[in-house]
């Protein structure tokens, strides 16, 4: 079939508007942006908050695409949900490369993104929901499992049955009948759960013609990787080490200052980064401030020690180990032993570590150059001549009644005057007889002496 000179001439004109547009399509493609961000590791709160942080950023920058690089073995339910939905809401696509394993957790944010490459022997599936023990959790959480991964792949155009079989033995002759599905690269591929093979993200984005694209990869900040350091159970134990020593120094030595000072800081240090990770909940914090607010009131207010002060106690032990748990609503179906291990060999290694502290540091702390101006170290003996403005030793052997309850600390009322005292043995009830034993500068100790004569 021959050509006429009209058509010839057309084809000239679109070859050569062809040539024209060609640097300006590759100036085009030069301005896309591609954000990538990697997931290596375990699904859990902190890499909840890094993935936000990551698409925070992303937004800022203005990129147009986003391209997650996921190697993981899954995790925690929770955080795996709420990386789903911020992928499915990101306005711009999200792309997911595989590289090696989308497993559980992995899996179903996988399955949130636009598309998804694997890498040459990758896999993806295996979303059963375990506990910590590794056993199969309760039916809820599966049927739950199964409704969000069946959502999910509904919602990007993929097969809804086989996102169910990821959490529950398939039936299917064509897959591995009898057992939770997992795809291999070349499955997934087949199954349309997988958009093309790469092995790397260079062969990812020459898929997606994005290969002259900016790529801007995301990188923790300063504050992340500090916040990160901070989380190290070990570090952690130090903290509160350091916590409960600068309490007990600053109740010994009022006025000082640095020994709270440095509580202070300590506590922050160690309440924060667990609450900036979503580790430390509102009403953990909350038992752990209910805690000191107990302590202090047993300390200040109430006389002696009882129950006040031991559930005080209780209450910052059992706030300051559940704050470095991933349990939700003190369930901890999904903590594995070995964190709860962690966390309580942290705690009681700070509090027995400040104990510690405090025996080996306190008489050496008094004697030290430094307290010589901040203590009074010389004594003032009534034998020497030294007296008080209002002695009270004309009250040795002198009886009265107990004008409060002495549990042992209270008041007494000798004579129609009322005086600070302490009871020697046991606790003393209002209204009982006492006499008075010994007297310091600060107090009477009294005994108690049977009803008064009438």
């Amino acid at each position: 079939m021959k050509t006429s000179p009209k058509q010839l001439h057309l084809w000239q004109i679109s070859l050569l508007f062809s040539f024209l547009l060609l640097p300006y399509a590759s100036f085009a493609q030069a301005q896309q942006k591609v954000f990538v961000m990697e997931v290596k590791s375990e699904i859990d709160p902190r890499t909840n908050r890094y993935t936000e942080l990551a698409l925070n950023e992303a937004t800022e920058l203005g990129a147009d695409h986003v391209l997650l690089v996921l190697d993981t073995f899954g995790g925690a339910l929770q955080d795996a949900d709420e990386i789903r939905k911020r992928i499915l809401e990101y306005p711009k696509p999200v792309y997911v490369f595989i590289n090696k394993n989308a497993a559980s957790a992995g899996a179903l944010i996988s399955l949130a993104c636009d598309s998804i490459y694997m890498a040459p022997g990758a896999n993806i599936g295996a979303a059963t929901v375990v506990g910590a023990d590794g056993a199969a959790a309760p039916g809820k959480y599966q049927s739950y499992m199964r409704s969000i991964m069946r959502s999910t792949a509904e919602a990007n155009g993929r097969n809804p049955h086989l996102a169910e079989a990821m959490v529950e033995a398939s039936v299917d002759s064509t897959l591995s009948a009898g057992q939770v599905l997992t795809l291999t690269t070349s499955e997934a591929l087949k199954y349309g759960f997988c958009d093309g093979v790469a092995t790397s993200v260079a062969g990812v984005l020459k898929q997606l013609h994005l290969q002259e694209a900016e790529v801007i990869r995301y990188e923790p900040t300063t504050t992340d990787n500090i916040i990160s350091f901070f989380l190290n159970p070990f570090i952690s134990g130090i903290l509160l080490l350091v916590i409960l020593g600068g309490l007990y120094f600053e109740l010994q030595t009022p006025g000082i200052g640095f020994p709270l000072l440095a509580a202070i800081v300590a506590g922050i240090l160690y309440l924060v980064p667990y609450y900036l990770t979503g580790l430390a909940e509102n009403w953990e914090l909350l038992l752990f401030i209910i805690g000191l607010i107990l302590i202090c009131l047993e300390v200040f207010v109430i006389p002696g020690f009882g129950v006040t002060g031991i559930s005080g106690i209780l209450l910052v032990f059992v706030s300051l180990v559940l704050i470095m748990l991933n349990n939700h609503n003190f369930d901890f179906t999904f903590v594995a032993t070995d964190e709860l291990m962690k966390s309580l060999l942290s705690v009681v290694a700070g509090m027995a570590g400040a104990v510690v502290l405090i025996a080996l540091t306190w008489n050496r702390l008094l004697r030290s150059r430094h307290m010589d101006g901040l203590i009074l170290k010389n004594t003032f003996n009534s034998s020497e001549g030294y007296r008080s403005a209002n002695t009270t030793e004309h009250l040795v052997g002198r009886t009265g009644i107990a004008h409060t309850r002495m549990t042992p600390s209270g008041r007494v009322m000798i004579d129609g005057a009322l005086y600070d005292a302490q009871a020697r043995d046991g606790f003393i009830e209002r209204g009982e007889s006492i006499q008075v034993v010994d007297q310091s500068t600060f107090a009477l100790r009294v005994k108690r002496s049977g009803p008064l004569p009438e």
